[in-house]
Formats: C-alpha cells, structure tokens, sequence
C-alpha cells in the first residue's frame, strides 16, 4: 500500500525545509530601518538588481556575518537556563494518552508557565533598573540576523540528531519508544521533515529526562516570542522617546497568548502534534524559529514605524481579540464538559451521535455549528495580532530630504508612509495561520474518518459546516 503523504510530499518537504529559512531571511532583509517596508527595490521589479537591493538591506559584510561564535553560545546559554528552570521550578507531572504499540503513557514535566514567569521578571528588574538600554534588549535588537541563524542551525541539528536517532527504535522496546506512522515513508528528505520518532527523549545529568518534542513545542520558542516583542517595544522607546499604543497592544496580547497556552501546558497531550506526529524539522523549525521569529513581526515593524490607534481603534481590536478568545473557550469548554459531565446542567440534553466506538459525537451547541468552531475563534484571536499595524509600509529618506508627507524621522532621517505597501509583512501571520488552521482540520477530518468510520459520515451529514458556519 503506497504511503499517505502530507504537505506535497517529498517535492513539498523539500520546499518547506530549504525554502522557509531563505524566507525568514527575507523578510528580516527586506522590512528594515534602513530603506523601508518593502526595500523600495522590490516595488520596482522591472528594474530588480542584486546590487541595487544589497544597499537598501542590512546586508552584512560578508556571509560569515550571518552567524557569530558569541551570539550562538548566549542563544545556546539561553536554552541551557530555560532547561535548568525545567529542573529546578515547580513542575505539574502527568501521564499522556497511551501509546499505540505498547498501549502505555509516558510521564510528562510541565512547567513552562513558571519558566516564562522567571524570564520576564528578571528582564522586568532589568528594564527597571537601566530602562531602554537594557542590555538584553539591546544585544536581541543588535544582533537579531545571527540570533536567527543560531536558531536555524540548532533547528537543522536537532532534526538531524533526532532522525539519527530514530533508527534505534526497536519494537517492544523498555523505553517506550515508538515510530510515527506518518514518518515512515522510505524517503529520507520526508521522513526527516515529517518526523519519524514520535516522542524522542533523552536523559541528561541532573536535568533526567527530557520530552524533547514536548519540550520545544512549549518553551525556548513561545518564552522567545514574548522577549523579542519586549526587545522591540524597548528598541521603539529608543529610537522615539516613547512607545505607541499599538506596539503595548500587541506586546500585551500576545504575551497573554503565550502565557495563556503555557498555563494549560497539560492540554499539549491530546494535541495531534504529541500523539500522532513525530518529531522532525516541521515541528522543530516551526518551535524555535517560526513562531518566535514570525509571530513577533508586527512589533519589530512597529518599532520603526510607529502606529497610533487612539481609543477608537483600541476599543476595536480589543473587542476582536475578546470575540475570539471567548469563542475559543467555550467551544473547547463545552466539548470538556460534555466528554466529562455529560450531566452537567450546562449540556445535559444536548444531541449526540452515539458511536460504535462508544464515544459520543456532540451534534449541538458550539459544536452543532461546525466541526472546529473553535479554530474559527483560534484564527479570530491573530487578527488583533496584526490590526494595530493598519494599512502597513514606510520609506526611509535621508536627513535633509524635506519630504512633505513625511510624519516621523528615524535618527534624524525622514520616514514616509506608503500605505498597503508592507501588509504583506505584517499580515502574513494571520493569512499563514489560517491556511493552518484549514490544513490541520483536514488532517482532523481524515483521522476521525478512519477512527469513526460510518459515524463519522454520519456526524458531517448533521454538522455540515467544517470551521465558519455559512463559509467553510
């Protein structure tokens, strides 16, 4: 029987693992504080050269420049201390969903929220004592090219290590150790993206075992995106004497996302990503270098180009943001409810499909609506991520150029607005997630197929709409 690939296939893995980091590149390149946002270059593909984009980005010296010996072992220190706090914090330890072969759980340390926690207030004494010079802030802005290559590196090496590793996986064996379905195609460039170990771990001195998979997903990278906001929002107060509303927006949010996700760490284990999907350069890219990297686009464009929304345009992203996040609770709290209360007043009486599996299929309420109400509300909450940098793009104008329009200077030079010129930057997260969010329910949807079978035809006849009731 042939193998069932995801994401293209091998031509598509190999798109995602040579293609994503070029695209990282770009878009740190070509939305600066040197040209603009786009690089005025791109806005003029006719006349495109090499030579005439290099001037208008921060293109280093040399390609050596990309990466540097000491920045790479404070981002590893970085990690080592995130890990020490795994150790050391008060931790929530809790058994995940039996595995297919041995039909056992392993034992998962979660404490992220906490780590999160030290993190920030170390870095809030710092700000209080030195302000916008922090050296923290400062060395995150300075050296943001070879923080990002540090991390590509260490993306590569992991994925590397644990596909290596893969291969020791014997069946029966007393570690618990299993291979992903999905990651054992025969195709090594797929395999290795895919993820052939379904939960690699390692076991270290003093540290014990670590959840590798569980471990990224939750940590170094999430832990990551609230300190580069935080590095931006400090690089803005530098360059302007203040912060906008804006960028202490969008800082806000998405720190009570991050902080939000790592409280409920325990809800990672019914997650597809820990039960069906193997650790490979998917997952590992998208912890430590998409999310981290990506999701803090908005405050890095902010920082040099300074949005006000007033209370009007506050009011209005916030009462998205709230729209979303209460519509992502309530579904997920209704289907908890119903799979642990079923008499619980609030879904007592409610429709279901009885399955030969015996599990029960709601068929009402939020989820009588559509099949993933709640990735509806999930995609709603980015929205706001990306809202408060409006209609986004700028130039940059040497001092002296006596720009008209010109409504802020950057160290003395003269910004512009271009506006619409830079949503690709800056929108790009929301468009992004909700591809995502669109792949992942028909992942969702194939794997209920084959669990449920006839009653799952059965539950799409009756809940026809997959995410948006009336457009999806």
């Amino acid at each position: 029987m042939p193998h069932k690939y995801e994401f293209g296939g091998p031509v598509g893995a190999a798109g995602i693992v040579f293609g994503l980091p070029p695209l990282m590149y770009f878009l740190y390149f070509t939305c600066n504080d040197i040209s603009g946002c786009p690089a005025p270059a791109l806005r003029d593909p006719a006349n495109l050269t090499w030579e005439k984009l290099k001037a208008q980005i921060p293109w280093p010296g040399s390609v050596s420049q990309f990466a540097s010996w000491e920045v790479t072992g404070w981002v590893l220190a970085y990690y080592l201390f995130s890990l020490l706090l795994y150790r050391i914090l008060p931790a929530q330890e809790i058994y995940g969903t039996k595995l297919r072969e041995s039909g056992r759980p392993l034992k998962y340390r979660f404490n992220a929220f906490y780590s999160t926690i030290v993190h920030l207030v170390l870095a809030g004494i710092g700000t209080y004592i030195y302000g916008a010079d922090f050296v923290v802030w400062r060395y995150i802005t300075d050296n943001y090219l070879q923080i990002l290559t540090a991390n590509v590196l260490l993306a590569y090496a992991i994925s590397i290590y644990v596909y290596a590793g893969s291969f020791g996986v014997k069946p029966g064996n007393s570690e618990l150790r299993e291979l992903a379905i999905g990651g054992q195609s025969g195709n090594v460039l797929y395999d290795f993206f895919i993820g052939r170990e379904l939960n690699p771990r390692k076991t270290l001195p003093f540290f014990g075992e670590v959840d590798i998979k569980a471990w990224l997903e939750m940590r170094p990278g999430l832990t990551g995106w609230a300190l580069l906001d935080l590095a931006f929002v400090a690089k803005q107060y530098r360059t302007y004497g203040y912060v906008s509303d804006s960028i202490v927006f969008i800082c806000c949010i998405q720190t009570y996302y991050v902080l939000e996700g790592q409280y409920a760490e325990s809800g990672l284990l019914g997650m597809m990503d820990i039960i069906t999907d193997g650790l490979g350069f998917m997952l590992t890219f998208g912890d430590i270098i998409w999310v981290p990297f990506l999701y803090s686009t908005q405050c890095r464009y902010l920082s040099v180009y300074p949005v006000h929304l007033g209370w009007a345009g506050l009011a209005a992203v916030s009462i998205t943001f709230a729209i979303g996040v209460s519509i992502f609770r309530a579904a997920n709290s209704q289907k908890y409810t119903f799979r642990t209360k079923p008499d619980h007043p609030s879904v007592a009486g409610m429709s279901y499909i009885q399955t030969k599996r015996g599990t029960r299929l709601l068929t009402a309420g939020w989820w009588g609506m559509a099949r993933h109400i709640n990735y509806f509300g999930d995609w709603l909450q980015s929205l706001p991520f990306c809202l408060p940098t409006a209609l986004a793009g700028y130039l940059i104008f040497p001092a002296g150029s006596s720009i008209a329009d010109a409504a802020k200077t950057l160290d003395g030079r003269e910004v512009l607005a271009t506006k619409g010129a830079g949503m690709f930057y800056t929108y790009f997260y929301s468009a992004w997630f909700a591809f995502m969010l669109i792949h992942r329910e028909q992942r969702d949807d194939a794997a209920c197929s084959q669990k449920y079978g006839e009653d799952w035809e059965r539950y799409k006849k009756l809940v026809k709409w997959r995410i948006l009731p009336g457009v999806y």
